[in-house]
């Protein structure tokens, strides 16, 4: 990879000093290059969640634009959204996917159902609440099998970030795929945020990032259809 990089996380990635996105997350220096999280993630999928053309009237005439929200996830505790606007498509989603990366997160799974118990990281670890705008969404941990009993749009980022059963719902304009997916995005970055002890961990299995398992090709080509 011909890549030169020009910041110290970018600079430290690439002698090796860095390994792991999850290590990159915990220096605490920002985030700028795409890059890394290519060498870092190399199994990392997309999904373009909402586009919409923008038309506005000028002096000059009528002026087009593309709006593009994207996703990215390794289906394994990594999630990232990010947008974009542009005067063509294919930029445009390619900018948002790779804003999304330089906005990715590592989450929290375990198995926080009380009607389970089983110990395992299939689902989230405690219940979190996200907003943005008119739409709050709330996520709780549901028994294996259940799979995610929420909407599209949510369904889309649990599976991208690695969450295989989850009970969820949301309140406000869910109409607006930009908002239900920021909100979404916002009630997963809570798992992150919320301090948990090493014993509350251990005692709860409660994992933070990658647990070793990929992402299934299946999940999201079914999200697609």
């Amino acid at each position: 990879m011909d890549w030169i990089p020009k910041t110290r996380l970018g600079q430290m990635v690439l002698n090796g000093e860095v390994t792991t996105m999850g290590d990159a997350l915990a220096t605490r220096l920002p985030l700028r290059e795409a890059e890394i999280v290519d060498i870092l993630l190399p199994d990392l999928k997309d999904e373009v969640i909402d586009l919409n053309m923008v038309q506005r009237m000028t002096d000059s005439g009528r002026r087009v634009r593309f709006a593009v929200t994207c996703i990215v996830g390794n289906g394994d505790g990594f999630i990232g959204i990010g947008r974009s606007k542009g005067k063509e498509v294919g930029p445009s989603i390619k900018k948002a996917i790779d804003n999304a990366k330089l906005n990715i997160i590592e989450i929290k799974r375990g198995c926080g159902s009380w009607e389970c118990g089983c110990g395992q990281v299939h689902s989230l670890p405690f219940e979190v609440i996200g907003r943005t705008g008119s739409v709050t969404v709330y996520l709780k941990p549901a028994p294996q099998g259940i799979g995610l009993a929420v909407g599209d749009v949510a369904k889309s980022l649990l599976t991208l970030a690695g969450v295989r059963d989850s009970w969820g719902f949301a309140t406000g304009n869910t109409k607006t795929k930009v908002n239900y997916a920021m909100a979404t995005f916002d009630a997963l970055t809570q798992t992150a945020r919320i301090r948990v002890t090493e014993e509350q961990a251990n005692r709860l299995n409660i994992v933070p990032g990658p647990i070793g398992i990929s992402i299934n090709e299946t999940d999201v080509d079914s999200q697609e259809e």
